[in-house]
């Protein structure tokens, strides 16, 4: 008796062009905005990338479902709304790079005034010549040592700089860092620090974990570079803090985001902004596709699915 293949569902056909050559797997191309016709046979559906639907409704009729896969490392925002029996996956992986380099762009961008070179260029202004900061033999702490957190310290490595990590809790080092500090050691670390990269998930304990009192532990002219969520950050306190002209601010997220237009942290000095395209590259697709392939794979061998966050597959820990 022949068994029924595993449909899933894919937001484009380049996905689905990814598991053609699997036996047994039906892939189906559905964005979800309108009910798919094959919902009620779907075990595994991948989120679009970048979407603002509703995981509550677009699941609604899909009776078979398992597993639904986002494409972005963040899910917060998902893990109150999943429904009961399904297991949601995050893309953890997928980002590291694209987000790394930001994180590196923005900190280089940011210490070498590259922002005020722009303005200077559009007004054909020849800036007179003065010694600047530089990245090199700086102290570089990373604020969030998951996987992308160590990309952006594997990025950081090759420019002179001392990188130190601080996870959720204190763990042997690695390759790249002798030692990983507990979020706990946090206030005494910032202050040792020129350059802080938060790369934290968003939850309660990490909510304004950068309020008026850590930010005041940061030295004068120190950074701070958020490519993590922008509740993250207490925005008030770093307006503050910038306009004074004590901290430089470098942020690929916000609070609120989107921006609105009379927003100060458009012009405060010091900020520089880049409208949450961290992992918004090109890297992502074959990355994304990867890793939707080894969790099909995984489905077809009756094995546990990666990045499994929320639901009865879950294991991790918050």
């Amino acid at each position: 008796m022949p068994t029924s293949p595993l449909v899933v569902s894919v937001p484009e056909a380049e996905y689905a062009e990814a598991l053609a050559d699997l036996d047994g797997v039906d892939a189906v191309v559905w964005d979800m905005a309108a009910p798919h016709p094959r919902g009620a046979e779907i075990r595994y559906a991948v989120m679009p990338y970048m979407t603002s639907l509703d995981l509550a409704q677009v699941t609604q009729g899909l009776t078979a479902l398992g597993v639904v896969q986002l494409q972005s490392a963040g899910y917060e925002q998902y893990a109150d709304v999943v429904p009961d029996g399904v297991t949601l996956c995050n893309a953890a992986g997928v980002h590291d790079a694209s987000t790394a380099e930001l994180a590196l762009t923005l900190t280089l961008a940011s210490i070498r005034d590259v922002p005020e070179f722009v303005s200077a260029q559009a007004a054909r202004h020849w800036a007179p010549l003065r010694l600047r900061t530089a990245l090199a033999d700086r102290k570089v702490l990373v604020v969030g040592y998951g996987r992308i957190g160590r990309a952006i310290a594997s990025r950081f490595a090759p420019f002179e700089v001392t990188v130190t990590a601080v996870a959720s809790r204190a763990r042997a080092g690695d390759d790249l860092v002798e030692h990983v500090h507990g979020i706990d050691e946090l206030p005494a670390l910032l202050p040792e620090h020129d350059v802080v990269v938060v790369i934290v998930p968003l939850t309660e304990a990490t909510r304004r974990l950068f309020d008026a009192a850590a930010l005041a532990r940061m030295p004068d002219g120190s950074l701070l570079v958020n490519v993590a969520r922008g509740p993250v950050v207490d925005t008030d306190a770093l307006v503050a803090e910038c306009a004074s002209g004590r901290l430089r601010a470098a942020l690929d997220v916000t609070d609120p985001e989107p921006l609105p237009e009379d927003h100060p942290l458009w012009t405060t000095p010091g900020v520089l902004l880049t409208p949450h395209v961290g992992g918004a590259t090109d890297a992502m697709r074959p990355r994304a596709k990867a890793l939707v392939r080894a969790q099909v794979e995984a489905l077809l061998a009756v094995r546990p699915v990666d990045n499994a966050v929320v639901g009865p597959l879950s294991t991790h820990d918050g």
